[in-house]
């Protein structure tokens, strides 16, 4: 994406009436004067039917661009306090284009407008959100969006309203889930982080959407952080909980159980159930790894309830993942884990940690401890010399 540009180099009012004569040619409903009302009422009548040229095939995109980047120009060129409907009603109007070239234009006008506005102004929110929006035309979303952290830096001098950064979580979660599952996972956790104890139990929506989006994302298995949300909590008791306790927690028969079960509702959330066998054994042979340093393949078989064939392979896939450290014996037909990420950490985990750590400084203290006999072994012998 370009940075500002550089606009051109005439009168604002001169330009105005220029793009007045422009769309003018263009059949659009607008005078080629100028307003004795002044530059504000000119920008008004021109955003007002600068949508013409999206009908137009007479003029190629560069020439579409350049005369867009003139209304730019003459907009940034407002008082804030004054320019606020005007940017909305240009928002708007970017937004109109059809044509995935005329839209890259488009797109490419909102970057200009959403580079040349001061950090401090709140109306970048404003064109940031129609950016997304066309952004998801032309499938140039990560364009304009890569994480979160860039998003609050972004608008670090300005930030948005809580209610306006609901809404625009909202929008990127469902412009990526789609194309990228995990970066829609990590928006939606941040939405709903957002919501207080006071006013959680109105985000049910978005806290099924979260958990559909994770439990259908094949990259994200750590699920436990969810339960802990309180959007998340308020649905304690509903299937939907129900069904990522058992992501979370449990193993692959539990979840065949509740499919058997709810099968009707697994469907409608548009969760695929072969998709979802195929993350309840990994994360079923996470569980097993973290209490069996060794395991053979057919404890693998019993367990996630596959072939002989299929064990080999299936531990292949594992070790892609890189949340599992083994080495697979062939010959013995078992498998041997080094380390394996914890599905869930609570108190057990930390006290896990704590006492590897322990263990750690031990060791640590008992390597110090033989350096320094060693060192003093040592210059006791060069005194003897």
């Amino acid at each position: 994406m370009q940075g500002p540009a550089v606009f051109i180099d005439a009168e604002i009012d001169d330009q105005a009436q220029e793009l007045r004569k422009f769309f003018k040619k263009l059949g659009a409903e607008i005078s080629e004067e100028k307003s004795s009302k002044g530059i504000e009422d000119d920008l008004h009548k021109i955003i007002g039917v600068c949508d013409v040229c999206f009908k137009d095939n007479s003029h190629t995109p560069d020439e579409i661009d350049a005369v867009l980047n003139s209304v730019v120009s003459i907009i940034v060129s407002i008082p804030l306090e004054r320019g606020e409907n005007l940017i909305l009603s240009f928002c708007d109007k970017m937004t109109k284009a059809k044509e995935p070239s005329l839209a890259r234009v488009c797109l490419q006008s909102l970057w200009r407008l959403f580079s040349n506005l001061e950090v401090t102004s709140p109306l970048r929110y404003h064109v940031y959100y129609h950016l997304v929006q066309v952004a998801k035309q032309v499938n140039q979303v990560k364009e304009v969006f890569t994480g979160v952290e860039q998003l609050k830096a972004q608008f670090a001098q300005c930030p948005p309203s809580n209610e306006q950064m609901q809404k625009l979580y909202r929008l990127l979660h469902d412009v990526l889930k789609d194309t990228n599952s995990e970066l829609a996972s990590k928006v939606m956790i941040e939405l709903l982080g957002t919501y207080t104890a006071e006013n959680a139990s109105y985000a049910r929506e978005d806290a099924m959407k979260c958990i559909v989006t994770a439990l259908a994302d094949p990259n994200t298995f750590l699920l436990d952080p969810l339960l802990s949300l309180k959007p998340v909590r308020f649905l304690e008791g509903e299937l939907i909980h129900d069904l990522l306790s058992v992501f979370v927690s449990e193993k692959l028969p539990s979840y065949l159980q509740f499919y058997k079960n709810h099968k009707e509702f697994v469907n409608s959330q548009g969760l695929n159930h072969e998709q979802n066998i195929k993350k309840m054994r990994l994360l079923s042979f996470m569980q097993l790894a973290e209490s069996n340093p060794e395991m053979t393949f057919q404890q693998l078989q019993d367990e996630l309830q596959i072939k002989e064939e299929e064990v080999e392979p299936f531990i292949i896939e594992v070790l892609k993942t890189k949340l599992v450290r083994a080495r697979m014996d062939q010959r013995a037909r078992k498998v041997h884990i080094s380390s394996t990420m914890h599905r869930t950490f609570g108190r057990p985990q930390w006290q896990q940690l704590r006492d590897l750590l322990l263990s750690w400084k031990t060791n640590l203290t008992l390597v110090q401890d033989n350096i320094n006999s060693v060192a003093v072994a040592q210059a006791e012998l060069a005194q003897r010399q």
